[in-house]
């Protein structure tokens, strides 16, 4: 679903930016406006980061190598991350420049005053339809949970990536309708200017912001602590052969991919098919309660309190000795 939804919100903002860039640049031609010319470079930054996110869906989608036997599926974090450099370049950087080269010289529109005003109102309303099919998607994704821990938690970036983009293309226009309006009831290209520059400050902020967040993904991120009771409740069978978790370990290998690897306690005496059976049984009952965990280690041990204490002062585990 998550995966779906991304590219149905990655689609819908690419098509609203390509119509709006192209209105924007015409409106930038004829009024020379600064604020007009930041914002049309902002759609076609933001129209390169969508193609940039479907590339990174569709690398994603390649088989494991004997190179990478754990797939490509942290290429979507790579491309979400580029997003970031290019959000921060090309879009916040340029209409930080162009709005200090506009407070150097002051220029009031002089023709064409209807056009970036209409411009602009034309761009609200598609922005607004990209923002609507993105929040539409990420409702059904994230159901109870914020829409600041859903962008700060998901593990697939699409959605989050796209939400922060309409958020600040929206505001963006704002601040571009304020400074041309100003400019045109005061006949001082000063408020062009200071449209141009908080348009600057807005991308930079959100551009590190995404940056912050996909790096997190890009170092590896284990599951949820929800996910992680789950796992420990499917590992241990109830008074069975397996005992208890002496540790483990989680990673997600793509947003759809997580990685489960622990050191499980059986009973001392069990034969080797029992234990056998008990982490096949085992494996079963993880995936049907964390559908994403498709890789799965667990290496069978005796339970001891040194070795519980070893693995804890090693830092290697999520769960320790863990009872149930």
């Amino acid at each position: 679903m998550s995966t779906e939804g991304g590219v149905k919100a990655i689609v819908a903002a690419l098509i609203a930016n390509l119509g709006i860039a192209a209105t924007k640049l015409v409106a930038w031609v004829l009024t020379q406006s600064s604020s007009m010319l930041a914002e049309s470079i902002h759609s076609l930054a933001d129209s390169g980061n969508q193609l940039l996110l479907l590339l990174g869906g569709r690398r994603a989608k390649k088989s494991a190598t004997p190179e990478h036997p754990f797939g490509y599926g942290r290429e979507r974090y790579i491309w979400a991350f580029i997003v970031s450099i290019v959000l921060f370049s090309v879009g916040g950087l340029f209409a930080l420049y162009e709005g200090y080269h506009k407070l150097e010289h002051r220029e009031p529109i002089e023709s064409w005053h209807w056009v970036p005003v209409t411009v602009l109102l034309v761009a609200i309303g598609l922005e607004t339809y990209s923002f609507s099919t993105a929040l539409r998607e990420t409702n059904k994704s994230r159901g109870s949970t914020s829409l600041i821990n859903f962008i700060r938690r998901a593990k697939a970036p699409e959605l989050p990536v796209v939400l922060l983009e309409d958020t600040a293309a929206l505001l963006g226009l704002v601040f571009a309708l304020f400074g041309v309006s100003m400019t045109l009831l005061t006949h001082d290209g000063l408020w062009d200017a200071i449209g141009t520059l908080a348009i600057g400050v807005l991308l930079v902020v959100v551009a590190v912001f995404l940056a912050i967040e996909t790096k997190s993904l890009l170092l590896g991120e284990g599951a949820s602590a929800e996910d992680l009771r789950r796992i420990e409740r499917a590992i241990v069978d109830g008074g069975g052969t397996v005992e208890r978790i002496i540790h483990m370990k989680t990673l997600y290998l793509g947003p759809d991919e997580l990685l489960v690897a622990a050191k499980i306690a059986v009973h001392h005496d069990e034969t080797a098919g029992k234990v056998a059976d008990a982490i096949d049984a085992a494996e079963v009952r993880i995936r049907e309660a964390v559908p994403v965990a498709r890789v799965i280690y667990l290496e069978p041990d005796i339970y001891s309190t040194a070795k519980a204490r070893a693995a804890d002062s090693a830092g290697d585990g999520d769960a320790h000795g863990a009872t149930h």
